[in-house]
């Protein structure tokens, strides 16, 4: 069984839930490795760790609460606004709706149990940074490790703010384990400062490559932060912050993930269709892989997002993750198509809905038992192509394009095309053109499913002109979810839980 080993979980409520969200008890295990958390352990006093297996086993516990947010498609919900995805037009799906038909409210469930689950998390990272002060210094502590042990932590709390951000834009910043009961919601500049410098803290502290660990970063290396970095810095310089400057950041933080990338583990497959697979579940394109595993001896951590779920009921399925028809119809025949669709399927025979479906959701026939609502798919936070056209974009945002910006971008137009991605080939590379907006629509079919295409229509504004022509080109199939609310700009953010505000007051702020 591919799994990762890692140590000993905490267990402890989260007192954040106090104050704004429910509290979350118990975390769930990211590997299959026999693990038995001490429910005592945080009734021991806080002040400091006992040794650094104690920490250890914090960080574990730590990736179990990530894996548990991560887990369903709740950690993904806003993607159902992107055009490329959909959901079933009735049945229990209101929440994903929601976001499809851009009228979401503060009572959207999904953004409540999120909301809760993130910050459940991020007071476990406050918690073990806190008690790791102690262990500083110590003689008797490899101190390298400890460095690395609190560099995953930051690049942890890093990603997890980051998530909430892009969903809220303005959230609170709680940075001890006993933050302020009435904490209110910083400014989007404190909230991308705080992000930053969490990232940077971690690409200081974590090695070149994390050892002991299957490939695909399933624990991050300083690559990973600084591709994060990169990704941080393209929404800085779109909507809601729009700071321009940010471009030339992105650009060159990506082009050091490129330059370093076989110290780092990372580089691009042949065969996009491998990353849907089993025996792809780790894989060198992966910045940053969140871990699942089916059958854990004490808790069940496995994936929630796949198979089953992206299935009519016609063929057993839960009808919860459809493709948009427009989206299909417009998607560039070859190779990648194929690795994106499941085409061997007659979509518009369905009774349950006529919506194509992702082979990226359902994997490839054989791969996946049609009938799992749990697998051992892994989530691909981040891949080394979207560190490739974000090179693109960036470079042209920030007005300094070179060949190394459209070898880049005729990397992945080559992998589309079934070609080798590193052999120049006069029959798909371009050398000329807007190459932000050629990269931008680059991005979109190679990001089709994966629950990105929203944030990349937000930050760039180009909402209102893509979902307002969604209607299917034969024209023969209605728009299933159809917008009812507004594509402006004012829109584009969710609104704090409403639970969340009830509990604090000062998040209404």
């Amino acid at each position: 069984m591919n799994t990762i080993n890692f140590k000993k979980g905490l267990k402890g409520t989260s007192l954040l839930g106090l104050f704004f969200l429910f509290a979350i008890t118990g975390v769930t295990v990211q590997s299959c490795a026999d693990l038995d958390p001490d429910p005592t352990e945080f009734n021991l006093p806080p002040e400091s760790f006992g040794s650094l297996e104690e920490m250890d086993s914090g960080i574990g516990g730590v990736y179990s609460q990530v894996t548990l947010a991560a887990r369903m498609t709740t950690f993904y919900a806003p993607a159902w606004a992107g055009d490329d995805m959909t959901t079933h037009r009735a049945l229990n799906k209101a929440d994903f709706r929601e976001f499809d038909q851009r009228a979401v409210l503060s009572s959207n469930s999904r953004l409540l149990r999120n909301w809760n689950a993130i910050f459940d998390a991020i007071n476990s990272i406050n918690g073990v940074l806190d008690r790791s002060e102690g262990l500083i210094g110590l003689e008797a502590v490899d101190q390298n490790l400890l460095q690395q042990y609190i560099g995953e932590a930051h690049f942890l709390r890093g990603i997890l703010f980051y998530q909430l951000a892009r969903v809220h834009g303005r959230i609170p910043l709680p940075l001890t384990k006993f933050p302020d009961p009435n904490i209110s919601r910083s400014s989007l500049e404190e909230v991308y400062l705080q992000i930053e410098s969490d990232l940077l803290l971690a690409e200081e502290k974590l090695p070149a490559i994390y050892p002991g660990v299957p490939s695909g970063a399933s624990r991050p290396n300083s690559g990973s932060s600084r591709a994060f970095l990169a990704r941080l810095y393209m929404d800085w310089g779109g909507f809601p912050m729009k700071d321009a400057s940010k471009y030339t950041q992105a650009a060159s933080s990506a082009l050091q993930v490129m330059e370093n990338a076989d110290s780092h583990g990372f580089g691009l497959v042949d065969d996009l269709e491998d990353l849907w697979t089993l025996d792809g579940r780790f894989s060198k394109e992966s910045l940053y892989t969140i871990a699942f595993c089916k059958q854990c001896p004490n808790n069940d951590v496995g994936n929630r997002k796949f198979s089953r779920l992206g299935l009519p009921a016609d063929l057993g399925g839960w009808n919860e993750t459809f493709a948009e028809i427009k989206f299909f119809e417009d998607f560039p025949a070859g190779p990648r198509k194929d690795a994106t669709y499941r085409l061997d399927l007659d979509w518009q025979s369905f009774n349950a809905q006529k919506s194509p479906v992702f082979k990226k959701i359902t994997g490839p026939p054989g791969n996946l038992n049609p009938g799992d609502f749990i697998t051992e798919r892994n989530d691909f936070i981040m891949r080394y192509a979207e560190i490739l056209l974000i090179y693109a974009e960036a470079s042209g945002l920030s007005g300094n394009v070179t060949s190394n910006s459209w070898e880049a971008l005729n990397k992945i137009r080559r992998r589309a095309a079934g070609l080798p991605y590193a052999t120049p080939d006069p029959s798909v590379d371009i050398t000329s053109g807007i190459i932000e907006d050629l990269a931008f629509e680059e991005s979109k079919w190679e990001f089709a499913g994966e629950y990105k295409r929203w944030y990349d229509l937000m930050r760039r504004e180009k909402v209102k002109d893509v979902l307002s022509i969604r209607d299917n080109v034969s024209g023969l199939i209605p728009e299933h979810n159809p917008i009812i609310g507004s594509l402006e700009a004012s829109n584009y953010l969710a609104p704090i839980p409403a639970d969340a505000v009830a509990r604090n007051p000062s998040l209404a702020d």
